[in-house]
Parts: structure tokens; sequence; C-alpha cells
């Protein structure tokens, strides 16, 4: 049902696939029939994660697993009542997110074009044009096919998080080092923009991670501070801060609430604090 009616990406079947496997094993383990799984049960379930050290994050998307599974049984009318119903979700402490400054990514861009291996430094500087000039998720990108990039064609048609589809402007420059490597690859015949060791099937994540620690080292950034999702966060909050509003943010990050948009807002009123501070005239010392 999740695949075929609502298109969830490959890593989020194979989440939901791991919870469920733990949460049967829970109800083995304690003699438990999955039909008499009662509220009280879940609660204990959770209680027992809280014990081996799990996170709130980590509960919250167990929990969330959990709803659409009984919501599922429901609709399915394999079970009359949902266990899960007014279960309150995990508080999740409130962090903001983190970014990369302006000078960072420039030079991140400079790097990618000094890896030892051609075809690496092409992938690596189309990766990081794109994802920073669109926000793209990794899984997203990863996915484009070449025959999306086109000269003459500067909208990227994504579909995102439940198949929901967005149209996201690509820079010139993103442009641009897309259409080399294209270029580049043109001789493997796949289907993909970035293509994995096999030809047929598109770079994985993993060797993608592998490429953007070269490019940090090259570039003096810690690796530790780099992912594809800091990329994203980068770019949202390097437009907020040139002025973009937040309902354009939500549509080129494919947010499906405003409310996870609003968390870059956090960021503005701290630089407003920090521009106050250092430009108020009360706020300047005095001789």
């Amino acid at each position: 049902m999740l695949v075929a009616e609502r298109g969830v990406t490959t890593n989020t079947y194979q989440a939901y696939q791991t919870d469920l496997k733990e949460f049967v094993v829970y109800l083995q383990h304690n003699q438990i029939d999955l039909a008499k799984v009662s509220k009280e049960t879940i609660q204990h379930y959770f209680e027992f994660l809280g014990q081996k050290g799990k996170t709130a994050r980590t509960a919250l998307r167990k929990l969330s697993c959990l709803r659409q599974f009984f919501g599922f049984l429901v609709q399915e009318n394999i079970r009359s009542d949902d266990p899960t119903y007014l279960m309150q979700s995990p508080r999740l402490p409130q962090t903001l997110p983190k970014y990369l400054s302006e000078k960072e990514v420039a030079d991140l861009l400079d790097a990618s074009e000094l890896l030892g291996d051609l075809r690496r430094s092409f992938v690596a500087k189309a990766a990081l044009e794109i994802l920073y000039s669109s926000g793209l998720r990794i899984s997203e990108l990863l996915s484009l096919r070449r025959d999306q990039i086109q000269r003459d064609i500067k909208i990227l048609r994504i579909y995102g998080k439940g198949r929901r589809e967005r149209l996201i402007p690509i820079s010139e420059s993103a442009l641009k080092s897309a259409l080399n490597l294209k270029k580049y690859n043109s001789n493997l015949k796949s289907l993909f923009l970035f293509p994995g060791r096999n030809p047929q099937k598109h770079l994985t994540r993993q060797g993608f991670d592998k490429i953007l620690h070269e490019v940090a080292l090259k570039a003096n950034i810690d690796p530790d501070r780099l992912s594809p999702h800091v990329l994203r966060h980068s770019f949202a909050s390097h437009l907020l801060a040139h002025g973009a509003d937040l309902r354009s943010l939500q549509m080129m990050l494919g947010h499906a609430d405003i409310s996870t948009t609003q968390i870059y807002t956090h960021l503005q009123t701290e630089q407003l604090h920090k521009t106050v501070q250092s430009f108020h005239p009360l706020n300047k010392k005095t001789n």
C-alpha cells in the first residue's frame, strides 16, 4: 500500500519495514498477539525503547509508523479500533538546523574542481551546484534523469515525498555543471544524471558521501559538518537572509506544512539580534 498508493521512497519503505519488524519481535518476546495489541501495549513498548536509550526522534518515527500501520488495519477491517489513537507524540528538543556560511559554500564549489579523478570532479561540481541552488533532498538529486537536464530548460520537475510534484528553478551555473557531467558520461548510456558503478543504477548515497568527504577536506572544512542535508539547510538559510519569503521557500523545499519551514525564521531572528547588537548606537561602547 505504501509503495503502490502513497508512492513512498525506498528509504521510507525500508525504515517502516525495520520498525514493524522490531515491534513484532517485541510482541513475540512478550507473547502478545498482534490482533490484541492495546494502547497499554504500545505505551509499554515505548517505555522499553526509552530504557534501551532510543531518542525522542527515533520514538516519534516509530510511533508514526505504528499509527499508519494500525490505521491501515482499520481501513482493511482487520481491526475495529486503532490503539495508537490519541497517543501523545514525544516532544523533540528545539534545535536549529546546521548550515554553512556563504564563503564556505563557495570554497566547496571551488574545491570540487580539484579532485584527482576528473569524473569525480564533474560529479562533485554538478551535485553541489544543484543541491545548493535548489535545496533538493539527496534522494531527489541522485534519482535525477539525464533527460531532465536540457540546455533550454531551467526548471526541474521533482517528485518528492508522497510523490508530491514541485517545480524548482535551476541556476545557470548549476545547469552548466550538469550539462558538462551529462556530456562526460554520454558513453555510459545511463538513464541517470549521476550513474553508479553499474550505469543502469544511480550513484548510491554512500558513494556520494565519499565524494562529499573528499571535497570537504580539499576545502579545509570538517567533513563532520557537511552532509547533503546541511547543504539543503544552507540553501534555505541563505535565501531567507537575502529576502526570500517563507511561502516560496516552503514550495521549493517541498514541505507539506509551513510549520516545518518556519524553523528557519529562528535563524533570521538570531541574525537580526546580532545586527542590532553590532550596529545600534546605544549598543556601541563609549570611551
